[in-house]
């Protein structure tokens, strides 16, 4: 996905706003976890989103994501977003992240994703890491269910 940053997009520094992009890497997300599955999808996780530059007026942010790792009904997904000065063609990573969709049934209950079989180097470097971050996840969620028990 690509679009143009556009002045309303942008904070007072003239760049583009952290909320903005976050809705651009959710939405990338959403359409490539609902390819893999040909399923409606729900986000169940953002695991991080990593900025490691800003994208200024008048660039284009250029989103592409793929997946990295399926269990059962879940599926993780990578984004990787990149700022690209139209003028030069000059690109530059600015931002990544990790999420996890569940897809749905007709009736909104969790069903079968197919798995992925990495080719790349780079999609084999993902899957390798995601049992890892899998293991993070579910230990962040029972900490989070645990402080929340406790303050009953």
């Amino acid at each position: 996905m690509t679009d143009l940053v556009l002045p309303p997009d942008t904070n007072y520094h003239g760049t583009i706003f952290g909320g903005n992009v976050m809705a651009y890497v959710d939405k990338v997300a959403s359409i490539v976890a609902m390819r893999h599955s040909r399923a409606m999808v729900v986000t169940a996780s953002s695991d991080s989103l990593d900025f490691i530059s800003p994208i200024k007026t008048g660039e284009a942010i250029c989103l592409e994501g793929f997946i990295t790792y399926t269990r059962k009904t879940s599926m993780e997904v990578y984004v990787k977003v990149e700022a690209e000065n139209l003028l030069t063609g000059e690109k530059r990573l600015t931002a990544t992240s990790y999420l996890t969709f569940v897809a749905l049934d007709s009736e909104g209950k969790p069903t079968n994703v197919p798995s992925v079989i990495p080719e790349t180097e780079e999609e084999k470097w993902h899957y390798e890491g995601a049992l890892e971050r899998f293991d993070q996840r579910n230990k962040r969620r029972q900490a989070r269910k645990e402080r929340l028990s406790q303050s009953d």
